[in-house]
């Protein structure tokens, strides 16, 4: 194989002090932008006595006030864009469970970065032009689907343009075509994998060798047990909509030590969730993103809600972010206590006698909230085994997060699948 090195574009061979002047020419002209182009952010900026020419420094961003996702709602739906409604080639939007969607709009411009981005990403996933992808991401108003698919014709791949669902039929298309490379949720995966073995195809036995997995958080855990019984190397991408899409962040599969930021387009942040305050790199909190070469809708200091830390870089000049830990506004409060659905899978993907599918059932009893682990069991798991795997669930979550829990194991795939980001958390307590 090729010396990594000599697979890098323009923007990766940067050094670091050319990066920070690219970063830092960039970010000026993006306050700017946003200020004299959006009436929100020109408000946002006077009211917290700023002006864009007072960034002198990339630690000036610090003064700047917050983007949150309630002012993309508030501005539905072209309140938040830069340039003329003519100038816009694609909108995408989020499903808008919780109120107006966030509606996010995309020049020419914007389009080729984001492109540019993503093929970024699948070559430092390990994929190489020529490669076939089969993307199962969502197609339509979510920018899984398309931004994987655009970013691979870019790189010079062969596209399976298969979205999510029919997954019968998505295990067929991976045996007949052949892919080298899947991007898809990892929770999804998953289910592919029970088809697969519902089936009575060794899912080790395919031409995959490259899983490309983002759009929820997941752990370690999870990683080793797709590795293992699909025999791929599985890498973590990141991004979001309001940012530009999947390809804000990608893990390079050489090192798999965290997310490399491509902080030549995209300007990261790590707040404390409470204080807003930036913390040191290698502090855990919130991170923040502010866009660096956005057209269409810039976004300044924008709130992910993600927890996460940065970290030097390694296999790239970029900074790196650990794997998503989890959301402050997905975190449950038990008693007292912090706790978040990725420490529970954690446990149950290490429990004996339990598939990695589960979710998470809150509930009121009297005046107190209480939490049940809903697990499904392995097929073939003995009444005993699951008795005590119930008991090892039970044990491990009061042992490590200092709260209890109810446990259940229930049927083999009785749980609902996910063809996209999967609901972890059912929230049953009255309102």
């Amino acid at each position: 194989m090729a010396d990594t090195r000599d697979l890098l574009d323009d923007g990766e061979r940067l050094g670091a002090e050319e990066l920070r002047a690219v970063q830092l020419e960039r970010l000026r002209a993006t306050l700017r932008h946003a200020y004299t182009q959006v009436p929100f952010y020109r408000d946002s900026f006077d009211k917290a006595g700023v002006h864009p020419d007072d960034c002198r420094t990339l630690a000036d961003l610090a003064r700047f006030p917050f983007t949150v996702k309630a002012d993309l709602r508030d501005n539905y739906p072209y309140g938040m864009f830069a340039v003329p409604r003519e100038r816009i080639r694609r909108l995408h939007a989020s499903s808008g469970t919780t109120g107006h969607p966030t509606v996010v709009g995309y020049t020419d411009n914007d389009l080729s970065m984001w492109s540019d981005m993503v093929a970024r990403s699948i070559r430092a996933a390990g994929g190489r032009p020529g490669d076939t992808v089969h993307v199962a991401y969502g197609y339509g108003l979510f920018t899984g689907g398309l931004g994987a698919h655009y970013g691979a014709e870019r790189l010079g791949c062969t596209v399976i343009p298969a979205s999510g669902g029919m997954t019968a039929r998505q295990v067929r298309l991976i045996q007949d075509l052949k892919p080298d490379i899947i991007m898809v949720t990892p929770s999804y995966m998953l289910t592919l994998l029970d088809e697969f073995e519902r089936q009575g195809i060794d899912p080790r036995g395919t031409s995959l060798r490259v899983g490309i997995f983002g759009a929820e958080p997941w752990t370690g855990e999870m990683r080793r047990e797709i590795e293992e019984r699909f025999a791929i190397d599985a890498v973590d991408i990141y991004g979001l909509s309001e940012v530009v899409g999947p390809g804000v962040a990608q893990e390079c599969v050489e090192t798999k030590d965290g997310l490399h930021v491509w902080e030549d387009h995209f300007y990261p942040e790590v707040v404390d969730p409470i204080t807003g305050e930036v913390l040191p790199d290698g502090e855990e909190g919130e991170l923040v993103f502010t866009s660096l070469t956005k057209e269409a809708m810039p976004v300044i200091r924008y709130r992910t809600r993600d927890l996460t830390r940065l970290l030097p870089g390694t296999a790239r000049v970029f900074r790196r972010m650990e794997k998503v830990t989890g959301r402050s506004d997905d975190m449950v409060i038990l008693r007292g206590v912090n706790l978040f659905p990725t420490q529970i899978e954690e446990i149950v993907l290490r429990t004996p006698g339990v598939a990695p599918h589960f979710q998470l059932r809150l509930t009121r009893e009297g005046r107190l909230d209480a939490l049940t682990v809903r697990a499904e069991a392995r097929a073939g798991a003995t009444p005993e085994q699951r008795e005590a795997a119930a008991r090892a669930i039970t044990a491990a979550v009061k042992d490590g997060i200092g709260v209890s829990v109810g446990v259940e194991i229930v049927e083999p795939e009785s749980l609902e699948r996910s063809v996209g980001k999967i609901r972890r958390i059912v929230d049953q307590r009255p309102r």
